[in-house]
């Protein structure tokens, strides 16, 4: 029985000797240059280094909220597309009240201006 997860160990293990061996060869083969570039604020909304007490603007993260929201939304259907043709009438109807409520929502935060950037 254990002789059936033998590929699964294999697998493992290649995949962990992958990743460590990716990781050496950065360390050792890529650049070392420092610069201040490096430490600039990078889509973050606010400086990296100040107070972490500062005030900051919230609507920043409910736009990222709001795009990882609908990005994973939109991520089921390509599942259901491989598989339209084995569900019928039903997968259909099923997606058709899917993309009616993510649509209503959409339209809703859209109205409420939740997309808007002043």
């Amino acid at each position: 029985m254990l002789a059936s997860y033998f590929p699964v160990l294999v697998f493992i293990l290649v995949g962990l000797a992958a990743g460590v061996l990716f990781i050496l060869l950065g360390t050792i083969l890529g650049p070392k240059n420092h610069y201040a570039e490096k430490d600039a604020a990078y889509e973050c909304g606010f400086e990296a280094f100040e107070n972490a007490r500062m005030k900051f603007d919230v609507r920043y993260y409910l736009v990222a909220i709001l795009f990882i929201l609908f990005d994973l939304e939109v991520a089921f259907m390509l599942p259901w597309a491989v598989v339209f043709k084995d569900l019928g009438a039903y997968g259909f109807w099923s997606m058709l009240v899917f993309i009616v409520v993510l649509t209503v929502g959409f339209v809703y935060e859209w109205k409420k201006g939740a997309l808007e950037w002043e």
